[in-house]
């Protein structure tokens, strides 16, 4: 068992390549802020050499949109550090366009489509309250 929790959560409107590139966006995101959270690498019987994957399993939610703006509310107030991914940054190509795009918004306007946190079981599961699994 984890003391810790790494959770995704997405708005439940994306199309599914959306929902597929903000996870592993954000996923990169919370591997840059703890890459100790990456295994050693895999070698199969063949000896070829694979990257090592997340030590800890990553569980993956669906919010709407008001419940995911709490979501981001909740641990900016918690202090929880974590990866954001807003609607506007679709329209981007590059990662300096997504942060022009980004730093347009505060909490209060942002379009949020899918964040990602990793922190303490317990405070996980009460900044994600109202989400529910993904599927």
């Amino acid at each position: 068992m984890f003391d810790t929790k790494f959770a995704i959560v997405l708005r439940d409107d994306l199309e599914t390549w959306q929902a597929l590139n903000v996870a592993a966006f954000l996923t990169s995101g919370i591997v840059g802020q703890t890459p100790d959270i990456i295994g050693e690498p895999y070698r199969d019987r063949a000896g070829n050499l694979y990257n090592g994957l997340s030590r800890q399993p990553i569980i993956i939610l669906a919010a709407n949109s008001d419940t995911i703006a709490k979501i981001h509310h909740r641990s900016l107030e918690r202090g929880v550090t974590t990866s954001l991914y807003v609607e506007e940054m679709f329209a981007t190509g590059h990662d300096e366009a997504n942060r022009a795009v980004f730093a347009e918004f505060a909490p209060e306007d942002a379009k949020v489509v899918g964040i990602a946190l990793r922190a303490d079981r317990k405070l996980v599961d009460k900044i994600t309250k109202g989400a529910r699994l993904y599927g």
